[in-house]
């Protein structure tokens, strides 16, 4: 029965193994081998010029345009306003320097078109800065905000950027950068981003101006457009999401695959008085957050071919001539730092994404990061957490490991009853369960133990895989960022023998095909850790030798001596 539990851990591990390949298969563009789904679409982004136009083209949902304006706004790239009004005026871009930013804003609709994360360095270039945000040839991924509801100002109108500093300077908190457009169907729209210190959330004020003789009621946007490419530098053999994602009290966290806006197989919520929209991918995300209380209208949209939005349309009310409304909103751009997302808004931590094993991988995150702060090394509270919870499964693994040597003390009598009754399956049955009865040993009992610690494994795994506090943290040695692989591969070496030592410690199974399988298994997984991150390996890795440091101890005191079971391929 020690060989059910084997199986039942090896279909387990094979079936991850199998998920695992498909998902490679469609991140690299290929149809999955085992579940073939319909692709999404991956057409190649448009040219600079080109993609900026496309990005007003239909940036917000039909349904908030008036029919009027709506054949208006085809014309003339611009939501609601009409063609003759979109004659090109200066248009220039303004950088500004923080301590954690490199921003550039487009006084076209007063957009940020590029940010870059001074603290963080490229997936693939670590010389260069990464970029989070961008406009250009290769990536488009910007964050907009204008006025639908009449012909108002948008992304698309060409403001003035008000003469100011552009750079955060010593003994500086903050710094602003004010945009001003001109009337514009009798309305005029200020905006001024303000980056603080030491802070990834941007304040964005809209002043909305009343400079005609009537009332009038436009709506807010706030949106994030980008491609649907996947993050430069993303690894192919563990497959992320990267997507749109709306959070709302009513649905909660709903993440957006592009080819669901593709098909128009979205269902999120209509109107909240909270929430969130987000663009996330590996270890970074952007999101737009207003005040809880004002109301809201999440939505998506395909702006153009494999170009996508996300964002939320707000009511500001009726706003009587010469009156101003001004409504705040913050745009979230940065690395998925959990606990400082929970910060920031409730619920915005969820953009890094645990799936279903979020109950067990937030405490695990939390006790990471709590071991992080004594240890000060990322590699060394990775196998402090391993050591812990090995230590808190200590008398679980116990009785497994117990009733594993009490099965491998009785193997050889196994063994020899079933060459002896090889030709007689149902007798051979019988023999065994009543050995099992005389020897007190429970088949299962190696097994459901083991069972239940899986899936608090799994958990860490996706902790240590998300968390983007790996990138770019040393260990020792030759290791300089968890979240890389191996440059000389010596953890994953390791690794395989960890994993080809514990099988030789475990009895062999009695069937010949499975005895090569036990050996081969190990071999044909442990290639994969070889591409996976460091931080992952060592993980990995120390629990393969505490589970063969605990299995050799009680081995010894249950008076089983550790054997080596070495494979006979004949």
């Amino acid at each position: 029965m020690n060989d059910i539990r084997r199986t039942i851990l090896w279909v387990i591990f094979g079936f991850s193994m199998v998920l695992l390949w498909d998902k490679w298969q469609l991140h690299n563009g290929n149809k999955a081998t085992f579940f073939p789904t319909t692709p999404a679409v991956t057409a190649p982004v448009a040219a600079a010029g080109a993609a900026s136009g496309a990005t007003g083209a239909a940036s917000v949902p039909a349904t908030s345009v008036p029919a009027a304006t709506a054949a208006a706004q085809g014309a003339a790239a611009v939501p609601g306003q009409p063609a003759a009004a979109a004659a090109p005026a200066k248009r220039e871009r303004i950088e500004v320097k923080t301590d954690l930013y490199r921003l550039v804003f487009d006084s076209e609709g007063g957009s940020l078109t590029q940010a870059e994360l001074l603290k963080h360095a490229d997936m693939t270039d670590k010389a260069r800065n990464f970029l989070l945000l961008d406009e250009s040839a290769q990536r488009v991924y910007v964050a907009q905000t204008g006025l639908v509801g009449g012909t108002f100002p948008t992304h698309k109108t060409v403001m003035t950027a008000v003469p100011g500093p552009r750079e955060l300077k010593d003994g500086e908190d903050s710094i602003s950068i004010r945009f001003e457009s001109p009337d514009q169907g009798g309305v005029k729209l200020v905006k001024t981003w303000t980056i603080q210190r030491g802070a990834y959330d941007i304040a964005v004020k809209h002043d909305i101006v009343n400079t005609g003789s009537a009332a009038v009621s436009p709506q807010l946007y706030l949106q994030l457009v980008r491609d649907g490419n996947k993050p430069p530098g993303e690894s192919s053999f563990y497959s992320t999401f990267t997507g749109p994602a709306v959070f709302t009290e009513a649905k909660k966290y709903q993440k957006i695959e592009f080819k669901d806006i593709d098909n128009g197989k979205i269902d999120i919520p209509k109107d909240s008085a909270n929430g969130y929209v987000a663009m996330v991918q590996h270890y970074f995300a952007t999101a737009w957050l207003l005040a809880d209380g004002v109301q809201r209208e999440p939505f998506t949209r395909k702006v153009d071919t494999n170009l996508y939005s996300v964002g939320m349309l707000t009511s500001l009310g009726t706003i009587e001539p010469g009156a101003t409304k001004t409504i705040d909103a913050r745009l979230f751009a940065g690395p998925q730092v959990e606990t400082m997302m929970e910060k920031l808004y409730p619920g915005l931590e969820l953009v890094k994404d645990y799936g279903w094993l979020t109950i067990l991988s937030k405490p695990l995150y939390w006790l990471l990061d709590q071991l992080h702060k004594l240890l000060n090394n990322w590699g060394w509270s990775i196998v402090a957490l391993v050591l812990l919870l090995k230590i808190a499964f200590y008398w679980l693994n116990a009785k497994a490991y117990a009733s594993m040597a009490k099965m491998k003390a009785i193997n050889p009598k196994i063994m020899e009853m079933r060459e002896r009754l090889k030709d007689k399956p149902q007798q051979m049955q019988q023999e065994m369960m009543r050995i099992y009865r005389e020897e007190k040993v429970n088949p299962m009992g190696g097994c459901f133990p083991i069972m239940i610690q899986i899936p608090v494994f799994i958990a860490l795994y996706w902790v240590l895989l998300s968390s983007v506090e790996m990138r770019n943290a040393p260990w020792i040695g030759w290791i300089h960022d968890l979240s890389a692989p191996d440059p000389f591969f010596i953890l994953p070496l390791l690794m395989t023998a960890s994993s080809l030592l514990q099988t030789a410690l475990n009895p062999a199974p009695p069937d010949p095909m499975q005895a090569k399988m036990m050996w081969f298994m190990p071999l044909i997984f442990s290639v994969m850790f070889f591409f996976f991150p460091a931080g992952l390996v060592l993980y990995w890795l120390t629990n393969n030798i505490l589970s063969i440091a605990q299995q050799w101890l009680i081995n010894t005191r249950m008076g089983v001596p550790p054997q080596f079971n070495l494979p006979k391929f004949k």
